[in-house]
């Protein structure tokens, strides 16, 4: 294989976009599909082709590269690419598609002769547009040649999870991650509405944890993002991660486990998202805790 790859990338929102501009700036050639073609549009100045369709924009790739919404979303996609799909590629699957998602996207990939890699990706917008994200990968040692520029492209640091993608390995371990997350992103909201519940300054809290255990940078990082009314752009979308949290709770209960820290969440952001901030960064689950007809004064003295 050239050093130089060609590479589809299916999905540019907020992740898949900054994952495909790094991927050109590393040298390779790029081809980028959305659902909504104008939001995919911006990338052509950065050499990137965009395609009216999938299967155009799979087409002679060496390696896609898959960063949608959902397992279902990610097969359609993929069904609808299959024409241009050449067997023996490389498929990098990260769209957070949950266990039986991704069992389904797994066969699809065996039915087409793709070499699939489970690879799911923590981090946000910014470490994603920085080319610093963890990747979280599965798949067969002897193929990782093909993806590794790809991975090497996007990620700060990979975690080798597993040889057989379609066994689950990183997508399971993206769920744990992903758990506490979103624990933490609700927790972080529910301390600033009770301390303002309680007339308690906020920064009094932070001083008051200053340097021990509980100070986490994450808890202040999100905590910051409702306090300075910088919700937008999402780092994570509340409607994204409220998908997230349905596929931990499902995980669990297949699992025999009962998660009731990940369902609270998940109706927390659920909430949020029914008061209108689907589209803003998930810390804005803060407004989840005020009924509706209060929730617009009550996050503006936030």
């Amino acid at each position: 294989m050239s050093e130089k790859l060609t590479v589809s990338v299916l999905g540019t929102g907020i992740m898949g976009a900054a994952m495909a501009r790094n991927i050109a700036r590393a040298g390779h050639s790029v081809r980028a599909w959305n659902r909504s073609r104008d939001k995919a549009e911006p990338l052509a100045a950065d050499g990137i082709h965009v395609t009216d369709t999938p299967a155009e924009a799979v087409t002679g790739a060496d390696v896609v590269l898959t960063m949608l919404y959902d397992g279902p979303a990610a097969l359609d996609v993929m069904r609808r690419a299959a024409d241009g799909l050449r067997p023996g590629a490389a498929w990098i699957q990260s769209t957070t598609a949950g266990l039986d998602g991704l069992e389904e996207l797994a066969a699809f990939a065996a039915d087409q002769g793709l070499v699939l890699f489970d690879a799911p990706v923590l981090g946000t917008r910014q470490p994603a547009e920085a080319g610093q994200l963890l990747v979280l990968a599965a798949g067969p040692s002897e193929h990782r040649d093909a993806v590794l520029p790809v991975l090497d492209a996007v990620a700060a640091r990979i975690v080798w999870t597993g040889e057989d993608g379609a066994a689950g390995s990183a997508t399971r371990l993206k769920l744990v991650a992903n758990s506490w997350v979103l624990a933490a992103t609700s927790a972080a909201g529910e301390v600033l509405a009770l301390a303002q519940a309680l007339g308690v300054d906020p920064q009094q809290f932070f001083d008051a944890i200053a340097g021990g255990g509980l100070d986490l940078p994450y808890l202040r990082m999100k905590a910051g993002m409702v306090l300075d009314d910088k919700l937008t752009p999402a780092q994570f979308a509340v409607d994204t991660a409220a998908k997230d949290a349905r596929l931990i709770v499902e995980a669990g209960r297949a699992n025999g486990v009962r998660l009731d820290v990940a369902e609270a969440s998940a109706a927390r952001m659920a909430r949020a998202s029914e008061l209108g901030h689907g589209d803003e960064d998930m810390a804005a689950a803060y407004y989840a805790s005020f009924d509706a007809r209060d929730e617009k004064r009550e996050g503006s003295q936030g």
